[in-house]
Protein backbone atom coordinates (compact mmCIF):
# COMPACT_ATOMS: atom_id res chain seq x y z
CA UNK A 1 0.00 0.00 0.00
CA UNK A 2 1.42 3.34 -1.04
CA UNK A 3 0.28 6.92 -1.36
CA UNK A 4 0.53 10.32 0.31
CA UNK A 5 1.42 10.25 4.00
CA UNK A 6 -1.70 12.11 5.03
CA UNK A 7 -3.78 13.26 6.62
CA UNK A 8 -6.28 10.50 5.83
CA UNK A 9 -9.78 9.56 6.91
CA UNK A 10 -10.97 6.03 7.56
CA UNK A 11 -14.47 4.88 6.73
CA UNK A 12 -15.51 3.04 9.88
CA UNK A 13 -18.62 1.80 11.64
CA UNK A 14 -16.42 0.77 14.60
CA UNK A 15 -16.23 -2.78 13.26
CA UNK A 16 -13.32 -5.17 13.14
CA UNK A 17 -12.25 -4.77 9.49
CA UNK A 18 -11.93 -0.99 9.57
CA UNK A 19 -10.24 -1.18 12.98
CA UNK A 20 -7.64 -3.59 11.65
CA UNK A 21 -7.20 -1.47 8.50
CA UNK A 22 -6.58 1.59 10.69
CA UNK A 23 -4.06 -0.31 12.78
CA UNK A 24 -2.21 -1.52 9.69
CA UNK A 25 -2.16 1.96 8.11
CA UNK A 26 -0.84 3.62 11.26
CA UNK A 27 1.78 0.91 11.73
CA UNK A 28 3.08 1.91 8.28
CA UNK A 29 3.40 5.52 9.30
CA UNK A 30 0.21 6.90 7.74
CA UNK A 31 -1.45 9.80 9.52
CA UNK A 32 -5.13 8.97 9.94
CA UNK A 33 -7.05 11.88 11.41
CA UNK A 34 -10.78 11.42 10.77
CA UNK A 35 -13.43 8.72 11.21
CA UNK A 36 -16.03 8.86 8.44
CA UNK A 37 -19.47 7.31 8.71
CA UNK A 38 -23.11 7.78 7.69
CA UNK A 39 -25.99 6.97 10.01
CA UNK A 40 -29.67 6.40 9.35
CA UNK A 41 -31.41 9.67 10.09
CA UNK A 42 -34.53 7.80 11.16
CA UNK A 43 -32.76 5.78 13.85
CA UNK A 44 -29.29 7.22 14.47
CA UNK A 45 -27.86 3.74 13.88
CA UNK A 46 -25.36 2.34 11.39
CA UNK A 47 -27.38 0.51 8.73
CA UNK A 48 -27.00 -3.29 8.98
CA UNK A 49 -24.70 -2.90 11.98
CA UNK A 50 -27.16 -1.37 14.42
CA UNK A 51 -24.42 0.50 16.29
CA UNK A 52 -25.58 3.88 17.67
CA UNK A 53 -23.84 7.09 16.73
CA UNK A 54 -22.76 7.82 20.30
CA UNK A 55 -20.77 4.59 20.47
CA UNK A 56 -19.11 5.07 17.09
CA UNK A 57 -18.11 8.55 18.22
CA UNK A 58 -16.73 7.23 21.52
CA UNK A 59 -14.78 4.59 19.58
CA UNK A 60 -13.32 7.24 17.27
CA UNK A 61 -12.26 9.54 20.08
CA UNK A 62 -10.54 6.71 21.95
CA UNK A 63 -8.56 5.93 18.81
CA UNK A 64 -7.50 9.55 18.39
CA UNK A 65 -9.82 10.17 15.44
CA UNK A 66 -12.04 13.18 14.78
CA UNK A 67 -15.63 12.16 13.97
CA UNK A 68 -16.70 13.23 10.49
CA UNK A 69 -20.29 12.01 10.31
CA UNK A 70 -23.51 12.57 8.40
CA UNK A 71 -27.03 11.16 8.39
CA UNK A 72 -29.43 10.12 5.69
CA UNK A 73 -32.77 11.90 5.68
CA UNK A 74 -35.89 9.89 4.80
CA UNK A 75 -38.65 11.18 2.59
CA UNK A 76 -41.02 13.60 4.24
CA UNK A 77 -44.82 13.40 4.22
CA UNK A 78 -46.06 13.05 0.66
CA UNK A 79 -42.53 12.69 -0.75
CA UNK A 80 -41.45 9.67 -2.79
CA UNK A 81 -37.66 9.95 -2.53
CA UNK A 82 -35.32 10.50 0.43
CA UNK A 83 -34.32 14.05 1.16
CA UNK A 84 -30.72 12.86 1.50
CA UNK A 85 -29.79 9.34 0.49
CA UNK A 86 -26.55 7.51 1.32
CA UNK A 87 -24.73 8.57 -1.83
CA UNK A 88 -25.63 12.23 -1.38
CA UNK A 89 -24.52 12.13 2.25
CA UNK A 90 -21.24 10.49 1.25
CA UNK A 91 -20.56 13.12 -1.42
CA UNK A 92 -21.00 15.84 1.19
CA UNK A 93 -18.63 14.12 3.61
CA UNK A 94 -15.99 13.67 0.94
CA UNK A 95 -16.28 17.30 -0.10
CA UNK A 96 -15.84 18.29 3.54
CA UNK A 97 -12.75 16.13 3.92
CA UNK A 98 -11.22 17.68 0.84
CA UNK A 99 -11.83 21.15 2.26
CA UNK A 100 -10.16 20.14 5.53
CA UNK A 101 -7.02 19.06 3.73
CA UNK A 102 -7.46 15.30 3.68
CA UNK A 103 -5.56 13.46 0.96
CA UNK A 104 -7.75 10.38 0.88
CA UNK A 105 -9.95 7.77 2.52
CA UNK A 106 -9.06 4.31 3.80
CA UNK A 107 -11.53 1.42 3.73
CA UNK A 108 -11.58 -2.02 5.33
CA UNK A 109 -12.73 -4.09 2.35
CA UNK A 110 -11.13 -7.49 1.76
CA UNK A 111 -12.20 -8.98 -1.56
CA UNK A 112 -15.59 -7.78 -2.87
CA UNK A 113 -14.74 -6.03 -6.13
CA UNK A 114 -18.13 -4.36 -6.63
CA UNK A 115 -18.11 -2.74 -3.20
CA UNK A 116 -14.55 -1.53 -3.64
CA UNK A 117 -15.25 -0.13 -7.12
CA UNK A 118 -18.37 1.75 -5.94
CA UNK A 119 -16.47 3.60 -3.22
CA UNK A 120 -13.33 4.08 -5.26
CA UNK A 121 -15.23 5.87 -8.03
CA UNK A 122 -16.88 8.29 -5.61
CA UNK A 123 -13.71 9.01 -3.67
CA UNK A 124 -11.85 9.72 -6.92
CA UNK A 125 -14.69 11.97 -8.09
CA UNK A 126 -14.14 14.06 -4.96
CA UNK A 127 -10.45 14.45 -5.82
CA UNK A 128 -9.25 12.16 -3.03
CA UNK A 129 -7.07 9.06 -2.91
CA UNK A 130 -8.59 5.66 -2.17
CA UNK A 131 -6.71 2.94 -0.25
CA UNK A 132 -7.58 -0.54 1.05
CA UNK A 133 -5.02 -1.65 3.66
CA UNK A 134 -6.58 -5.14 3.99
CA UNK A 135 -7.26 -5.82 0.32
CA UNK A 136 -6.35 -9.41 -0.53
CA UNK A 137 -5.94 -10.52 3.08
CA UNK A 138 -7.73 -13.83 3.61
CA UNK A 139 -10.95 -13.44 5.63
CA UNK A 140 -9.96 -16.27 7.97
CA UNK A 141 -6.71 -14.43 8.72
CA UNK A 142 -8.66 -11.29 9.64
CA UNK A 143 -11.00 -13.23 11.94
CA UNK A 144 -8.01 -14.82 13.68
CA UNK A 145 -5.99 -11.60 13.88
CA UNK A 146 -8.61 -9.63 15.81
CA UNK A 147 -8.48 -11.67 19.05
CA UNK A 148 -4.82 -12.60 18.55
CA UNK A 149 -3.80 -8.93 18.49
CA UNK A 150 -5.87 -8.09 21.57
CA UNK A 151 -8.83 -6.38 19.93
CA UNK A 152 -12.19 -6.98 21.59
CA UNK A 153 -14.97 -7.19 19.03
CA UNK A 154 -18.57 -7.98 19.99
CA UNK A 155 -21.03 -9.36 17.42
CA UNK A 156 -23.81 -6.76 17.17
CA UNK A 157 -25.80 -7.92 14.15
CA UNK A 158 -26.50 -11.15 12.30
CA UNK A 159 -28.08 -11.62 8.87
CA UNK A 160 -30.71 -14.24 9.63
CA UNK A 161 -30.50 -15.77 6.16
CA UNK A 162 -26.75 -16.32 6.43
CA UNK A 163 -25.88 -16.55 10.11
CA UNK A 164 -26.93 -17.84 13.51
CA UNK A 165 -28.66 -15.44 15.94
CA UNK A 166 -26.90 -17.31 18.75
CA UNK A 167 -23.74 -15.42 17.76
CA UNK A 168 -25.29 -12.12 18.81
CA UNK A 169 -23.52 -10.50 21.73
CA UNK A 170 -20.56 -12.87 21.69
CA UNK A 171 -16.98 -11.67 21.56
CA UNK A 172 -15.02 -12.67 18.47
CA UNK A 173 -12.73 -15.42 19.77
CA UNK A 174 -10.69 -18.13 18.05
CA UNK A 175 -13.48 -20.56 18.93
CA UNK A 176 -16.14 -18.39 17.28
CA UNK A 177 -13.90 -17.90 14.23
CA UNK A 178 -13.66 -21.68 13.93
CA UNK A 179 -17.44 -21.87 14.11
CA UNK A 180 -17.72 -19.51 11.14
CA UNK A 181 -15.36 -21.71 9.16
CA UNK A 182 -17.25 -24.87 10.13
CA UNK A 183 -20.65 -23.55 9.00
CA UNK A 184 -19.15 -22.27 5.74
CA UNK A 185 -19.72 -18.52 5.90
CA UNK A 186 -17.13 -15.90 5.03
CA UNK A 187 -15.09 -15.94 8.26
CA UNK A 188 -14.83 -12.14 8.26
CA UNK A 189 -18.52 -11.65 7.45
CA UNK A 190 -17.56 -9.82 4.27
CA UNK A 191 -20.95 -10.56 2.71
CA UNK A 192 -22.80 -9.19 5.70
CA UNK A 193 -23.22 -12.44 7.60
CA UNK A 194 -22.41 -10.60 10.82
CA UNK A 195 -21.04 -7.28 12.04
CA UNK A 196 -19.07 -6.31 15.11
CA UNK A 197 -18.41 -3.42 17.46
CA UNK A 198 -14.77 -3.09 18.57
CA UNK A 199 -14.57 -1.62 22.05
CA UNK A 200 -10.95 -2.12 23.09
CA UNK A 201 -7.54 -3.12 21.80
CA UNK A 202 -4.24 -1.75 20.46
CA UNK A 203 -4.36 2.00 19.92
CA UNK A 204 -7.35 2.61 22.21
CA UNK A 205 -6.75 5.22 24.90
CA UNK A 206 -9.27 3.35 27.06
CA UNK A 207 -12.05 0.81 26.49
CA UNK A 208 -15.41 2.07 25.22
CA UNK A 209 -17.87 1.56 28.09
CA UNK A 210 -21.17 0.15 26.89
CA UNK A 211 -23.99 -2.08 28.00
CA UNK A 212 -26.44 -4.44 26.33
CA UNK A 213 -30.04 -3.38 26.75
CA UNK A 214 -31.86 -5.79 24.44
CA UNK A 215 -32.26 -7.22 20.95
CA UNK A 216 -34.56 -6.59 18.00
CA UNK A 217 -35.16 -7.77 14.44
CA UNK A 218 -35.45 -5.56 11.37
CA UNK A 219 -34.99 -6.09 7.63
CA UNK A 220 -33.92 -9.70 8.03
CA UNK A 221 -31.28 -8.95 10.65
CA UNK A 222 -31.15 -9.49 14.39
CA UNK A 223 -29.49 -6.64 16.24
CA UNK A 224 -27.94 -6.26 19.65
CA UNK A 225 -29.16 -3.08 21.31
CA UNK A 226 -26.19 -1.43 23.01
CA UNK A 227 -25.72 2.00 24.52
CA UNK A 228 -22.94 4.05 26.12
CA UNK A 229 -22.41 3.90 29.85
CA UNK A 230 -22.28 7.50 31.05
CA UNK A 231 -19.72 8.74 33.52
CA UNK A 232 -17.01 6.31 32.45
Amino acid sequence: MSGPAGPWAIATAAGKDATLALHRARSRGMEVRWALNIFEGSSGLVRFHGTPRALVEAYAVRLGLRPHFAETLPAGPGESVPRRDFETALAGLLEGLKAKGAVGVLFGNLHLEEIRAWYEARVARAGLEHREPLWGVRPAAVARAIPAMGFRARVVSVNLELGDPAWLGRELTPQLARTFARVGIDPAGERGEYHTFVHDGPGFRSPVPHRIVGEHEREGHRYLEIEPVSGQ
